[in-house]
């Protein structure tokens, strides 16, 4: 037989294991492996210890970068572990899949009208994925051995029976024969596109043959193993499936790649529960349990748990006591995590958590070497990461910049020109308070992150270069206001002065035709926090301060009719616009801004009308301003919560002024006075209607401010005038002087003359 079938499953370090031992025993003269024949010309690559998995091989459509498939491998996998084989032994080798040329040639091409998105990873699936939906054993053949064997799953099947494996002798001959028995009960059909890679690598195997290779080793799926045997199918009745097939122009290179992309719960077809275990499993075959514990013990000490030798010695104990009363060789994963959670974690799972994250899953990022191929702006933004020192890491990391220092300015510049081209490695937290000069980032690749940097380069060659075409082209496209100041900001923050003056050209263009004011007053923030960076990231803010005067004008011309014939939903946008706009001037400390809009405020409040939101709001920010003193909020206050005034509509101009602070209500007697007495003479029915509002209001105060409103109004310390305590002494003399005067307005006495 010239032709040696090795069914094994993906990223199994068993399979891996026993089929290195079968290749050193079969000592073939030529390796095919199950992969995208796009990416031979990559494979002497794997051969060099700058390549480190996991990684994967990316193939996408060079037109259309987002049509693309992933190939993932971990030091564990077989296909891995074969390449490396024949690249030490000088054995040729190549993959022998259907190409992604073809596959995705498939897909209908569609002109990007603009960058999008990091798509998600298409990594290719195997064929019991994706027949999962026409025939229950083709969906899912190890679960169908796996229940014939007593086993709930077929992942633990296969653990014990293949990766756990100590003698290997034979299992890929049993492997062959079970699939092939199952593939004959199988009721379905392959799909076409199946069909054609099982007739491809049939193709492939006969030109291997026809070139005089007399001991091929095949290395594929374990349930494609059957079909590739010469009597599957004649050479004609491929070459007729094959016929016709749309193509596409692909390209390929490698990408660094994570165990948490390579684990089952990422989505990945061909996942695995436990990467990091099997890592451990590869690394440690003779000593999985002892070690295991140990980086158990390890893990729970760098947390500053207990975690002693006798604690290991225990684990130990219990894991292989599971194993040998449920009738397994050697303790697998679940008697590891019930062992470690009895005694490490004395039955809690909040530890569990921990343990499943650090070292079942793991956090790994791979790496690729340097001479695999590569955009200009791929390599740039390596330059780039190498220069500034920041590390390229699967899990995230904290960087607390000082935008005064060079190094600190150019990191956060490098993070919001990759934030522009939608490559979100670092998230920034927050700016460190009212100072100008602090940024808070927390940042984590993501191996997605290469297929968005292929599609950026259309761009441009370097970061700088990219962000700034694409700014430009957002901005030519953008025709609200809202979009256009986001724009503006980023692209101050990102230090690019042709995206910047591009950017404003078409701001002045949409704010001068502009007279929706809530648009302005949304657009206004953005620019406002874009100029607090003026002098910090020595940028020139002029044109921004010349687009910022006109907006503010406008807002203040147009803030009364814009806040006339509110309903609630209406008003509760409005209060959120009126108090980001009070924010955004402040931050802007402008005498003309401020007094033009405490005047715009003032004939808010003064509105016949106006919502009780609305004019409230307006009301304590001008005397935030100390535009208003207390006793004139107070005498607005009065007349907002009189009969004449439903308690919804009080209710309303109650939150308007106090949401968000209850200091005001704490240090001034004469508006606690004026809120107690009016609660207080709320009949039951109208405060059962109040007070889900008012709940609303005390709800985003403090705790503390909470805890003294509510000691005071247990003291009782509300004055008599307000209706508690005792009533004041009646002047029956300025009573009677009184009482002619209200029986003429009572039509009671005639009028003198």
């Amino acid at each position: 037989m010239t032709v040696h079938i090795f069914g094994i499953r993906h990223h199994g370090p068993g399979s891996a294991r026993s089929l290195l031992l079968a290749l050193e025993q079969l000592q073939p003269d030529c390796v095919l492996i199950e992969g995208p024949p796009d990416a031979d010309e990559l494979l002497p690559l794997f051969a060099e210890e700058s390549l480190q998995p996991p990684v994967a091989l990316l193939i996408y459509v060079a037109s259309q970068p987002n049509e693309a498939a992933y190939y993932p491998f971990a030091v564990f996998s077989p296909e891995f572990q074969a390449i490396r084989y024949a690249l030490q032994n000088g054995v040729p080798v190549r993959f022998m899949d259907l190409p992604q040329a073809h596959q995705l040639g498939a897909a209908p091409p569609e002109p990007p009208p603009e960058l999008p998105e990091a798509p998600a990873p298409e990594a290719q699936q195997p064929a019991e994925a994706a027949l999962a939906e026409q025939d229950p054993i083709a969906g899912d053949p190890l679960g169908h051995l796996a229940r014939a064997a007593g086993y709930s799953d077929g992942e633990r099947w296969w653990e014990q029976m293949v990766e756990q494996r100590q003698d290997s002798t034979g299992v890929f001959e049993a492997i062959l024969e079970a699939m092939a028995a199952l593939r004959e009960q199988a009721t379905g059909e392959l799909d076409l596109n199946e069909q054609r890679r099982e007739a491809w690598m049939r193709q492939t195997i006969r030109a291997a043959e026809k070139q005089g290779y007399g001991r091929i080793a095949v290395v594929c799926g374990a349930w494609h193993g059957p079909a590739l045997v010469g009597s599957a199918s004649s050479a004609k009745a491929d070459a007729a499936l094959l016929k016709g097939m749309p193509k596409a122009k692909v390209q390929a290179t490698f990408s660094p790649w994570t165990y948490k992309r390579l684990a089952s719960s990422s989505g990945y077809g061909a996942g695995i529960a436990s990467p990091g275990y099997y890592e451990h499993l590869w690394q440690a075959p003779n000593e999985v349990t002892n070690r295991w514990m140990a980086l158990v013990a390890r893990l729970m000490r760098e947390q500053d748990l207990d975690a002693s030798a006798a604690h290991v010695v225990e684990a130990v104990r219990l894991a292989e006591a599971l194993a040998a009363i449920r009738d397994r060789p050697l303790p697998g994963l679940d008697e590891l995590n019930e062992a470690a959670r009895a005694v490490f974690c004395f039955g809690s799972d909040l530890p569990m958590q921990l343990i499943a994250e650090k070292l079942i899953v793991a956090e790994r990022l791979g790496s690729v070497p340097g001479s695999a191929p590569t955009t200009p702006l791929q390599s740039d933004l390596t330059r780039e990461q190498k220069r500034l020192r920041m590390a390229v890491e699967a899990t995230w990391r904290d960087y607390a910049l000082d935008l005064r220092k060079p190094i600190d300015l150019e990191r956060s510049q490098l993070l919001h020109r990759l934030n522009l081209l939608k490559i979100p490695w670092g998230h920034i937290q927050h700016a460190g308070g009212k100072g100008t000069f602090h940024e808070n980032w927390r940042v984590e690749w993501q191996p997605e992150f290469t297929i968005t940097l292929i599609e950026a380069s259309m761009w441009g060659a370097t970061v700088a270069e990219a962000a700034t075409a694409y700014a430009c082209d957002t901005a030519r496209r953008a025709t609200a206001l809202p979009e256009l100041t986001a724009l503006v900001e980023q692209a101050l923050l990102a230090d690019l002065p042709k995206a910047v003056a591009q950017a404003m050209r078409q701001l002045e263009e949409a704010a001068a035709l502009s007279s929706d004011v809530p648009h302005l007053m949304e657009a206004l923030p953005p620019l406002a926090n874009a100029l607090r960076y003026g002098n910090v990231r020595r940028t020139d803010s002029a044109a921004l301060e010349h687009v910022v005067s006109g907006l503010v004008a406008r807002i203040c011309i147009g803030l009364p009719g814009a806040c006339a014939s509110l309903n609630d939903d209406a008003a509760a946008a409005m209060f959120k616009r009126i108090s980001d706009t009070a924010q955004a001037l402040g931050m802007l400390a402008d005498r003309q801004h401020q007094q033009a809009w405490c005047d715009a405020l003032r004939q808010v409040a003064d509105m016949a009308g106006a919502h009780g939101l609305v004019a409230g709001r307006c009301c304590r920010l001008l005397l935030d301003a100390e535009a208003i003193g207390t006793d004139e909020l107070g005498q607005r206050l009065s007349f907002a919560l009189s009969p004449a005034a439903t308690p919804a509509q009080a209710a309303a101009w109650v939150e308007g002024t106090l949401k968000g602070s209850g200091m005001l209500l704490i240090h001034h007697e004469s508006l606690w006075q004026i809120i107690d007495g009016w609660v207080r003479g709320l009949t039951p029915e109208l405060f059962q209607q109040v007070l889900p509002l008012l709940r609303r209001t005390f709800a985003t105060f403090t705790k503390p401010e909470r805890r003294q409103m509510g000691e005071r109004a247990k003291d009782g310390t509300a004055s008599a005038a307000a209706g508690g305590g005792e009533a004041l002494p009646l002047d029956t003399a300025r009573a009677e002087a009184a009482l002619p005067l209200v029986a003429q307005l009572l039509g009671l006495a005639p009028a003198a003359h």
